[in-house]
């Protein structure tokens, strides 16, 4: 009886290698991409630079820049605003939460540089959409 679990073990043994080996080329041929896969993502690649499509959802990106500078720029009582996190760094620097207080204050660095970005982004809509204006696909 012994013998018969052995045997069942060993052929259970070899037929699982026998599976992994088999499946190991299989998978590293259809990893490779074929000629013919790369011509067609060649057929498929972008014919100019999209400037309809920015100029169709330039509205939408306009109002959600203005959105978020609005959110930013709020007072305390706005949640994501400058003003409500430096509030909170402040209070955890007042209960003695050094930890919390140095994660909440590198948030707030951050969220102080993501106004000068946002910022940055609205000037280049605008320009973005003079140009759209010019070209009639406003």
């Amino acid at each position: 009886m012994l013998a018969n679990r052995r045997t069942a073990a060993a052929i259970g043994a070899v037929a699982l290698a026998g599976a992994l080996l088999s499946a190991g080329p299989a998978q590293a041929d259809s990893a490779s991409p074929s000629p013919s896969a790369s011509a067609k993502a060649a057929k498929q690649a972008p014919k100019g630079d999209g400037a309809k499509a920015v100029c169709k959802r330039l509205p939408k990106a306009e109002s959600r820049i203005g959105t978020a500078l609005n959110r930013l720029n709020g007072d305390a009582t706005v949640p994501g605003s400058i003003a409500r996190l430096e509030q909170r760094v402040t209070e955890a620097k007042n209960a003695g939460h050094t930890e919390i207080q140095t994660y909440l204050n590198d948030r707030l660095t951050f969220r102080k540089s993501l106004v000068t970005t946002l910022q940055k982004r609205q000037e280049d809509l605008k320009a973005v959409s003079t140009w759209c204006t010019a070209q009639g696909s406003k």
